[in-house]
């Protein structure tokens, strides 16, 4: 499992955050575990968290040691005739690496026995003092950093021999992978060092999480923390976080603060570019089609000087150019075939398949990645040339949007001059791009290396409290959103809370995570001003008051209970609580102990208790969403607040008269969310344990016409109650699917979101075959989506018709 990046290349600042933004490490060491509260588990994790740090501590090594591996060839030819560099080229080049070797070599070999041999007693704190003790040697390197890339770059333009070593540098695989050696650049492995000092400092500050303040360790790991985080901090006083690009005509330096990939509309399609945001002016590029062996190069679709750009207001902006959006159940089916196609990656590595097998696969992931990248961003982003053109961008979080207008926006409140780059000057820019870019990969699963988390999959449970920090009254409300296939998209959003500088919502969500690793939170003002509408998508603008964005690391969110934080942002603070349930754990249906009430209750007692066909909680919600819900936006797929539903279930478990009323105040979000835990919470899926594996055979059937005598047959041997609850079911979901030009919810994405709530099954089987939370989701939930599909498509069926229509079969199902 190759630990292999492209990484910067100029002056890097050195962080103590971790990847992806999360928040820094506090200068103060974190508070230890209290003696005997949960040692045994903080030991475990401690265990856990060495581990992984020796298995990374192997790789680093080994790229040091490709690294050091040309040195001495290259010294030995210094002193003939024909050098391929002089001796203080070798020595700027490679300055300090044979010394941080050697450390982290000992370090090592000294760590390793400790872990391998692992007891709740062993100490190994002395280790990460001596480590800590021995980090002068970096700053050396860092202070040489600079130079030596320059110096490497100019010896590989004079020297063909020099840059086909740099180019190619072999790293042995760690001892226990498949791949022996993996190809990496000089100008990568020389960014190692620079990464590594970081994520040592991390290390120790989740080594102190869970180890025992009593422990011999405890006060050594401290030390060397503290010794660690002074270092950074002297550090980053001595270098710009900025990269230096190209002098300007003026002599000024030009520099790179910002690039990312963006989907932008041209000539009325999607093109994924590489914006960059230079302190003058704003390109926009595209990676040029190079020939094998080639230097990728980017080619300028555009540019605009800070000076002559503006973002032009609602009002101001004309309509977009037509692009028509990509349907709802292609992006489901693309992300269908994303799972299956992760599972099946995952099958071949179990199996020790062949690499050009796991290579062909990941092949069509990526592809099917990128599609899903390029056609999901609906959220418009107008940019204009004052002295022309517009330009439209197409993003899929408002976070994002909102992120790239700060920094144009806080680079244009500096004295800027308006310009016109010559042919050369563009040119000489456009090269520089490729070095200085800071976004290497298309931020999709494909592009991540074996050892990086594949995030989490199941049901995040937040709650939103209040805020505080507003200098004035206003409506305010909170969106939520998470990471999934490589993008954000916003889940879920809190009422408006109005006239206020102190809202306290208190509400809590349930959203569903695939592979998610981080959540956002946006605080938004409320605009009734329907002037402000939107020329791009007809939606009112509403101000963003502040935003702010956690890791979810599995370690703090996967318990059962509830983990409070405090999400700061332009000086208003969030509260929200969190708790995490995966996948696996969600599949479970539990059954009612009561014997009384709705939720939990086999539906065939219910219907027997009310005298009906169809129980009373059912029709009465899908009533009040025909009535006034139907064209509600995400309509079923939009969460509900969770302390609403708790109510209204609380209310139809308890037969209270007053459901009628309460359920016409209730948020329709709400309502939906209600139905959807009823069947959820029921103790056997609406399609019944027995006739699932049968349901999952007749799906996978090719011949229409057996397909339909199975299929038919199937709901014809459901109970009376489940058939006729769900033929009710069926028919109010196509009629909600009839307004999907308004509520944008189509029968595909309502058979994704009802198609696990009806038919999966009580217990989940043993899936000794399957290795991830991600494969069931892929297996599983394809399937039983395809199920509800079916018949949500077919001509309407009715009960009466269904029983006197029987067919023979040769086989019981």
């Amino acid at each position: 499992m190759p630990y292999i990046d492209e990484s910067p290349t100029m002056s890097p600042q050195l962080s103590a955050r971790s990847q992806g933004g999360g928040d820094s490490i506090s200068p103060t060491p974190p508070e230890g575990l209290a003696p005997g509260v949960d040692a045994g588990k903080g030991l475990e994790m401690r265990k856990l968290v060495l581990s992984g740090f020796l298995a990374s501590e192997e790789i680093y090594i080994n790229q040091l040691e490709a690294l050091l591996l040309p040195m001495k060839p290259l010294k030995a030819t210094a002193t003939t005739s024909q050098p391929v560099l002089t001796i203080q080229q070798i020595e700027t080049i490679f300055y300090k690496i044979q010394d941080i070797y050697e450390i982290h070599k000992e370090f090592y070999d000294n760590l390793c026995p400790k872990v391998q041999q692992w007891d709740s007693q062993v100490t190994m704190g002395h280790l990460f003092q001596k480590l800590a003790s021995q980090l002068g040697v970096y700053k050396a390197f860092v202070d040489n950093y600079k130079v030596a890339l320059e110096t490497a770059e100019k010896c590989s333009q004079s020297n063909n021999q020099f840059q086909k070593i740099s180019e190619e540098l072999k790293v042995k695989g760690p001892k226990d992978s498949k791949d022996s050696h993996t190809s990496v650049t000089m100008e990568a492995l020389l960014y190692k060092p620079i990464d590594r000092v970081t994520r040592s400092t991390l290390v120790l500050h989740d080594l102190l999480k869970h180890t025992p303040v009593d422990h011999p360790d405890y006060p050594l790991l401290q030390d060397a923390l503290r010794i660690s985080q002074n270092f950074l901090s002297s550090i980053n006083e001595d270098i710009d976080p900025r990269r230096t690009a190209v002098t300007t005509p003026k002599g000024e330096t030009r520099q790179l603060v910002k690039d990312g990939f963006l989907v932008e509309v041209s000539e009325s399609s999607r093109k994924l570019r590489h914006v960059f945001l230079f302190t003058d002016v704003l390109l926009c590029a595209k990676l040029k089609k190079t020939s094998a062996g080639k230097h990728q190069q980017y080619d300028c679709k555009w540019y605009i000087p800070l000076a002559d750009l503006v973002f032009p207001s609602p009002e101001e902006s004309e309509a977009s150019p037509q692009v028509h959006p990509f349907p709802d159940h292609e992006l489901e089916d693309m992300k269908m075939k994303i799972s299956a196609l992760k599972s099946e990656i995952q099958k071949e590595k179990a199996n020790k398949g062949q690499s050009r097998a796991i290579e062909r696969l990941k092949k069509k992931m990526f592809e099917n990645e990128f599609l899903l990248l390029l056609n999901s961003p609906t959220i418009p982003f107008r940019i204009h040339n004052r002295n022309g053109k517009s330009y439209l961008f197409l993003l899929s979080s408002d976070y994002e949007r909102s992120e790239w207008r700060e920094a144009i926006q806080k680079l244009q409140k500096k004295d800027l001059q308006a310009f016109v780059l010559s042919s050369v000057e563009l040119q000489v820019l456009t090269g520089s791009c490729f070095k200085l870019r800071t976004v290497h990969n298309i931020p999709v699963t494909s592009n991540k290396d074996d050892d990086e988390s594949p995030g989490l999959y199941g049901f995040l449970h937040v709650i939103v409290h209040s805020a505080k920090g507003f200098k004035q009254s206003a409506n305010l409300y909170c969106t939520l959103e998470v990471d999934s296939f490589g993008y954000f998209v916003s889940k879920a959003k809190t009422r408006v809370f109005r006239d206020t500088t102190e809202p306290k919502w208190d509400e809590e969500f349930e959203i569903e995570l695939e592979g998610s690793q981080s959540l956002r939170i946006l605080c938004y003002e409320k605009c009734y001003d329907k002037t402000k509408v939107n020329k791009d998508n007809n939606e009112i603008v509403d101000k963003i008051m502040g935003k702010g964005q956690i890791q979810l690391d599995p370690q703090t969110v996967e318990t059962k209970n509830w983990h409070t934080d405090v999400i700061e942002m332009n000086g208003i603070k969030v509260e929200f609580s969190m708790k995490f349930t995966s996948r696996d754990m969600s599949l479970k249906r539990t059954p009612s102990k009561k014997q009384t009430g709705v939720f939990g209750v086999k539906i065939s007692v219910v219907t027997k208790r009310e005298r009906s066909k169809v129980p009373y909680i059912v029709r009465q919600c899908v009533e009040e969403v025909e009535k006034r819900g139907i064209e509600e936006v995400g309509i079923y797929r939009i969460s509900g607040v969770a302390t609403d539903i708790q109510a209204l279930k609380a209310v139809f478990d308890a037969n209270n008269k007053d459901i009628l009323l309460m359920l016409s105040d209730m948020d329709i979000n709400a309502i939906a969310g209600t139905l959807k835990l009823y069947f959820r919470e029921l103790p056997e899926p609406l399609l019944t344990d027995r006739l699932y594996p049968a349901f999952m055979e007749g799906i996978a059937l090719s011949d229409p016409a057996a397909k339909e005598n199975c299929m038919m047959h199937l709901l014809r041997s459901l109970p009376d109650p489940n058939l006729i609850t769900f033929l009710f079911l069926l028919e109010h979901l196509k009629r909600v699917a009839e307004k999907e030009p308004i509520n944008k919810m189509s029968l595909h994405n309502l058979a994704t979101v009802f198609g696990p709530t009806l038919l999966r099954p009580s217990e989940v089987e043993s899936k000794a075959h399957l290795t991830s939370a991600a494969d069931i989701w892929s297996h599983d939930v394809m399937a039983q989506v395809q199920v509800l599909l079916y018949y949500l498509q077919h001509p309407p069926i009715s009960f009466a018709e269904l029983k006197r229509n029987t067919l023979y079969f040769s086989t019981d199902v």
